[in-house]
């Protein structure tokens, strides 16, 4: 019998061989699933992308049970308490001072807000104000107390207790400032939560336009933060760093957003911001622009989650998700604080935890807070 060679019995095999070969090839470079609105394929950070993920899913369930704290002093009575409120018109501070509002006066005691008007010279005056009228608390309602340090010194001399609502960057008390605490959310997850969300929308894959306002160093530190975890994903681009100032907001994003609009054009697939408002000021240009409501730029806000914010996410109108503060929450634990320090305790150490509102869960809510904290306070006030 003669023998096929053998070059001949094996080319059948090294035929198949390369044809499995290439269909792997053209798998492997199949393009996967993409966010709603999103047409890039997935980026190239596999790690970071599926630690977005998972925290995204996490944060979009926190909250669903009171995990702060259930024992503390009755509530001392006659007390007098001033908000010093960085400007009114911020809806964050305006929401935690109304908070601090209602939650006082629960309890009998006199609260005042003070409207300091967004800028140093009109918050050095509300703070005179405050010390002039003697109260027993001020709360420094979002701003650097370094701003008012003249003011600050005559309080802590007075004997005046005073607490922040995110008047530095962390959560608790501090010596430098004095403040018996300061009452706000981790900043670092803050930051870490809306990049993430930036990430896992984008499936790795996003040109991003962070907005902050360089003047407030909490919220400087917060769009650094947010900025080095987006460029954790190779495959995520920060096209622009936006400072505008929030008092500026209303006049300076619309003129922005145009000017970004024509400068990155489609590669501008997501925004951050500080803040929910600037969004509420970015859709008029946007809508001129040609961009939908529910599409891109998709935008989260990091800090805040005001009614409006909740309203835009529902409607998909221009605002995609927020990281809401738990203001009603908030303002009522700076009462349970104050009333720690009247009563000579220490601070509870609460932080609540960090939320991802999206249109998945975001219902008819116009506001996010942890289930059973106002139960919780009443009891330990007895109220």
């Amino acid at each position: 019998m003669n023998r096929v060679p053998e070059r001949v019995q094996r080319a059948p095999a090294a035929v198949i061989a390369f044809i499995l070969l290439i269909l792997l090839v053209l798998l492997g470079c199949e393009r996967r699933p993409t966010a709603p609105g999103n047409g890039s394929s997935v980026g190239g950070c596999p790690p970071v992308l599926q630690a977005a993920r998972q925290a995204v899913a996490r944060a979009e369930a926190a909250g669903a049970a009171w995990d702060g704290p259930t024992t503390g002093p009755r509530a001392v009575p006659g007390k007098r308490i001033v908000v010093v409120a960085e400007t009114m018109t911020n809806p964050g501070v305006a929401g935690v001072a109304r908070a601090v509002q209602r939650a006082g006066r629960s309890i009998g005691w006199d609260v005042r807000i003070l409207d300091g008007q967004g800028g140093p010279a009109g918050i050095k005056t509300a703070f005179g104000e405050a010390i002039a009228l003697q109260p027993s608390g001020i709360v420094i309602a979002g701003f650097d107390p370094a701003s008012a340090a003249q003011e600050v010194g005559r309080a802590n001399a007075a004997g005046i207790q005073l607490i922040g609502w995110h008047a530095i960057a962390a959560p608790g008390p501090s010596v430098a400032p004095r403040l018996f605490t300061n009452v706000t959310t981790r900043v670092e997850d803050v930051a870490r939560i809306s990049a993430d969300w930036v990430i896992a929308g984008s499936n790795g894959r996003a040109g991003v336009v962070i907005f902050t306002d360089s003047s407030v160093p909490f919220a400087e530190r917060k769009s650094q933060l947010i900025k080095q975890r987006v460029l954790a994903c190779a495959d995520v681009k920060l096209l622009a760093y936006e400072n505008i100032p929030i008092p500026d907001s209303t006049s300076r994003t619309p003129q922005e957003v145009a000017s970004l609009l024509a400068r990155f054009g489609d590669r501008w697939t997501h925004s951050v911001a500080i803040n929910d408002l600037y969004f509420a000021d970015a859709a008029p240009a946007l809508r001129a622009g040609g961009r939908r409501g529910d599409g891109a730029p998709y935008s989260i806000g990091a800090g805040d989650g005001d009614p409006s914010a909740f309203a835009r996410i529902r409607n998909r109108h221009y605002q995609a998700a927020t990281v809401p503060e738990p203001l009603d929450q908030q303002g009522t634990q700076i009462i349970d604080e104050f009333n720690r320090a009247f009563a000579g305790r220490p601070p509870s150490g609460y932080v609540a935890p960090v939320h991802l509102a999206t249109v998945r869960n975001v219902d008819e809510r116009t506001s996010w807070n942890p289930k059973g904290y106002q139960e919780a306070y009443r009891r330990i006030w007895g109220a």
